[in-house]
């Protein structure tokens, strides 16, 4: 009489484990002793042991009978021995088992379409096109579709023909006999026609069967207005073409832009530096402000204006893309002190210094009184 194993011990968990953990242990060991794998005399017997021991404790109800009586508990009609109807949970593990080995599905196997590579085109801007937009004509090397053979692959007038090995199918299959689960069919890609289910017999002379080939081809993009540097623009379906009737990728032009000799870019804002004489800052003036349009705007300086005053003027900065309205335009203050005067000027700011006296002094009294406690 031959003694059973435990079943615990033959999927080597113990008696509190899991579901989760059990299938787990299960698949471990199939995978490793199924026959189809393992050609050695006891993988077989191992294997049937495996099954049975996870039949009967990935049951619930077989399981508790199996804990309490043993194998006297699950022997006869209800146990392992009884499972003319089927595997149950078994039959997913036993797919995904199989997935490895290449008992997929024919669908799988064959060659898919395949979607065209993304390219990317860089762009230089200056300045004001990237701020009011502009077009550009790119020469763009990309794999299209062989105008020679039109895509087919075959030297004009010829054409594929249908694999003989797969039928078409893109695939082959095998067939093996299984003592435990009888036939198993396993496939893989047609080894004559690589998958693709047909053969070339006169390739074509341009393309040399690849139905791709690399062409200039020139595109004009249009710049849209308030681009920054390192904008991104899709033109979809402007990549490479795809393979076995896949869809093409798509071309992204990346922006750069030139820096301006005046103007300094915020997003949409535009900062300009302002420098005005000690006169005009002191008693005020209208002075003559440019613009990234190119116009002339006035703008009025109060009297007493120090370095760092910002004035704005609304909607003078840049284009918001696509999109309506524009930022502004920031104006900062900067008192440049003369230098190089000459004699009559240096005189007029000497008579400038004593009717002043002590009083443009005071603010710096107060602020060296505030530091020092005088």
């Amino acid at each position: 009489m031959t003694t059973q194993r435990d079943y615990y011990d033959v999927l080597g968990v113990p008696r509190s484990v899991d579901k989760a953990t059990l299938k787990r242990a299960f698949r471990k060991l199939a995978q490793q002793y199924h026959p189809d794998v393992n050609k050695s005399e006891e993988a077989e017997a191992r294997f049937k042991e495996l099954n049975e021991a996870y039949q009967v404790l990935s049951d619930d109800q077989k399981r508790a009978a199996y804990d309490r009586f043993g194998h006297a508990g699950v022997s006869g009609a209800g146990g392992f021995n009884d499972f003319s109807g089927g595997f149950g949970d078994l039959g997913s593990i036993f797919e995904d088992l199989f997935a490895g080995f290449g008992a997929t599905s024919s669908r799988s196997r064959r060659a898919q379409p395949r979607r065209g590579a993304d390219l990317r085109a860089d762009v230089t801007l200056t300045f004001e096109e990237a701020v009011f937009g502009t077009e550009r004509e790119l020469d763009v090397p990309r794999m299209e579709v062989c105008e020679h053979c039109n895509g087919s692959g075959a030297e004009p007038p010829t054409q594929p023909v249908t694999c003989s090995t797969c039928n078409g199918t893109g695939e082959v299959q095998r067939r093996q006999q299984s003592p435990l689960f009888g036939t198993v069919i396993t496939a893989s890609p047609c080894p004559t026609c690589d998958g693709t289910g047909q053969i070339i017999a006169s390739p074509c002379t341009v393309c040399h069967g690849r139905k791709r080939m690399r062409v200039t081809r020139k595109l004009n993009v249009k710049i849209p207005a308030g681009v920054d540097e390192g904008t991104r623009i899709r033109l979809a379906g402007e990549g490479e073409v795809g393979q076995l009737g896949g869809p093409p990728g798509n071309l992204y032009v990346v922006v750069a832009v030139e820096p301006h000799p005046i103007f300094v870019r915020d997003d949409v804002n535009l900062h300009l530096e302002l420098p005005i004489n000690i006169a005009q800052a002191a008693l005020g003036a209208e002075v003559d402000v440019p613009t990234i349009d190119g116009e002339i705007e006035k703008l009025d300086i109060p009297a007493g204006t120090q370095t760092g005053k910002r004035f704005v003027k609304r909607g003078l900065g840049v284009p918001r893309v696509q999109r309506n309205g524009r930022g502004d335009m920031i104006i900062t203050a900067r008192v440049v002190t003369p230098v190089n005067l000459n004699p009559e000027q240096k005189d007029l700011l000497r008579k400038l210094a004593q009717t002043l006296g002590d009083s443009h002094i005071e603010p710096q009294k107060g602020f060296f009184d505030r530091i020092f406690g005088g």
